[in-house]
């Protein structure tokens, strides 16, 4: 790298028309990455056309996508990029986001990818770590902890499966993953929570943000969410609005994949 070189770091998210989860979730992401590369500048690119469109004619704002962002970092003359993604897994999201990047990767000297949440193994024994340290309850072995994913068509949707068996594995037999639109879903839920013996349900999204998923399907007062869901059932439901973003140790870990990225 060059004297004379720009960095900038894009951080790359799903995005969330919710102002409230967004400033606890993406924005500590993104200022937390601020803070660790002060050489860098930092900017912001969003993947969902539907909320980018939803925040400009509700609001007024308009947030890049990531064509945009790496237009701007170009005309800012920016020569070596890091991409940053938010997201939880290589998905269909992560995908596209990279077509996007590598079509302006001629435009700067170096374009490097930080990894998404759950990539490596070591990712997904950290994040049962994190998960573990943020609710205690779990140690209570009549009290389960359902885990709201929002899941995939593309394959990457195995790592749902794969971190539930983790859990399990580390000890966790009443930690349960599921999933709003994969496998496992709700069905699946409900016969884990069967067989491991909680009387208690605290349920809390496995997503970035605690956005309308959070809001709606997993705690709302529809008669399909899964507070309801699980409550006719018989169980005692606590439900927990916070997304991984407001981790200190999730945020800690997205930046250390950026730092890898380097």
């Amino acid at each position: 790298m060059s004297d004379t070189a720009k960095k900038g770091i894009l951080v790359v998210s799903f995005g969330t028309s919710h102002e409230d989860t967004r400033v606890v979730t993406i924005d500590a992401i993104e200022k937390e990455i601020g803070a660790a590369f002060t050489d860098c500048k930092i900017y912001r690119a969003w993947t969902s056309k539907m909320i980018l469109a939803r925040i400009e004619k509700r609001d007024h704002i308009h947030y890049d996508n990531v064509a945009e962002a790496m237009e701007r970092m170009k005309k800012d003359g920016i020569t070596d990029v890091i991409i940053q993604p938010t997201h939880v897994m290589n998905g269909v999201e992560n995908d596209l986001m990279k077509k996007d990047v590598l079509a302006y990767a001629d435009h700067f000297q170096s374009v490097k990818f930080g990894a998404p949440l759950l990539t490596t193994e070591e990712d997904n024994e950290y994040v049962v770590k994190a998960v573990a340290d943020e609710f205690p309850v779990i140690k209570d072995k009549e009290t389960a902890l359902v885990l709201m994913g929002h899941g995939t068509e593309h394959y990457a949707n195995a790592v749902y499966a794969a971190l539930d068996y983790r859990f399990k594995d580390m000890g966790y037999e009443n930690v349960i993953v599921g999933t709003v639109e994969g496998y496992p879903e709700i069905d699946q839920v409900m016969k884990q929570l069967g067989k491991c013996g909680a009387k208690k349900v605290v349920i809390a999204p496995f997503m970035i943000v605690a956005g309308d998923h959070a809001k709606n399907d997993m705690a709302g007062e529809e008669e399909d969410s899964w507070k309801n869901i699980i409550s006719k059932a018989g169980y005692e439901v606590q439900t927990v609005l916070k997304g991984l973003g407001e981790y200190e140790s999730i945020r800690k870990l997205f930046v250390e994949h950026a730092r890898e990225a380097v």
